[in-house]
């Protein structure tokens, strides 16, 4: 059991994507700063790999625990393959949100009141009525 609170600490927070953005998960905050105290034990993937393949050899020899041992060796393999590859962990930064200004967001005060016909019926000057 104390093998499974180990997981849960290292596997609970969420890694900072290369690109793009990355939700949070709720709480993740608390278990990030324990995670960064590790430092580069709990960063390296290559030490993920082999702690995960460490704690699966002993749940390997009971019948009950076989399916925990097979998540933990594909986790295993999954870490590897991503040390690999260069990617290690790195803890989500909160920035400063910046409020857009409001002539920014704003940019041309609409000319006519809803209900607007679209944008192309409104550029057409209208058809003359020959007679």
């Amino acid at each position: 059991s104390a093998a499974g609170v180990l997981v849960c600490l290292l596997e609970y927070p969420r890694s900072k994507r290369k690109k793009g953005s990355t939700m949070e998960r709720c709480g993740q905050k608390y278990l990030t700063a324990v995670v960064k105290v590790f430092g580069p034990l709990t960063r390296n993937y290559y030490v993920r790999a082999v702690l995960h393949a460490a704690l699966a050899v002993p749940a390997g020899f009971l019948l009950s625990t076989i399916l925990g041992t097979v998540c933990l060796g594909i986790a295993s393999g999954i870490y590897l393959l991503a040390a690999v590859r260069g990617e290690e962990w790195s803890p989500i930064e909160q920035k400063p949100r910046e409020r857009p200004q409001m002539g920014d967001t704003i940019r041309q005060p609409p000319s006519a009141p809803p209900p607007r016909p679209p944008a192309d019926a409104r550029k057409k000057p209208p058809a003359e009525v020959g007679g």
